[in-house]
């Protein structure tokens, strides 16, 4: 019995949802997503709410549903609210700054790199913070998370001083230098 596949997801005011066989579509005030999903799920619409069953319980059958209804439930929220993803830079010189729609970061190479938002992904530089700070913003919520990953991926925190980029709020695992060591 998947427990998350049975709960309902609840359709906001402004949310409007298209059934088309497998492929499910959903609308809402900040745009349209879309997603083709396994026709052994079925999908109604009952009095305001989502309702996700399963054709069968066989284990594959029983994944497909809490995972179904999982990625409903974000489409139906990026399209109402949005997701974000914040990313800080650590660093002596570290430095991020806006340039259009992409994204320079100065991380310790000896040239800049150069980001590129996905397709239906924003960057941007939030101003007035003491550490520099990255906001990646977008509906989906699989698209956001690769592009703050991407991100995060030019420079990773390293585990002595704590340098590098890092996901806002992050605990990074520190180690002792060798001075620690020596006795």
């Amino acid at each position: 019995m998947s427990r998350i596949g049975n709960k309902h997801i609840v359709l906001p005011e402004k949310v409007s949802i298209d059934i088309q066989g497998s492929t499910i579509a959903v609308k809402g005030p900040l745009g349209t997503l879309s997603k083709t999903f396994s026709p052994l799920i079925s999908v109604k619409v009952e009095e305001g709410n989502i309702v996700v069953t399963r054709a069968n319980d066989e284990k594959a059958t029983k994944q497909l549903h809490g995972t179904t209804r999982a990625l409903l439930n974000n489409m139906v929220n990026g399209v109402n609210v949005g997701f974000k993803k914040n990313l800080t830079i650590v660093g002596r010189g570290y430095t991020a700054t806006q340039e259009g729609a992409n994204l320079k970061i100065l991380v310790g190479y000896s040239h800049p790199v150069i980001v590129t938002p996905l397709l239906g992904t924003t960057i941007k530089v939030v101003p007035g913070t003491k550490i520099p700070e990255i906001e990646v913003s977008g509906l989906d919520k699989e698209i956001v998370g690769q592009m703050a990953a991407e991100i995060r991926s030019i420079r990773e925190p390293e585990p002595y001083k704590g340098k590098g980029i890092s996901y806002k709020g992050e605990n990074i695992r520190r180690k002792q230098g060798k001075k620690a060591q020596k006795k």
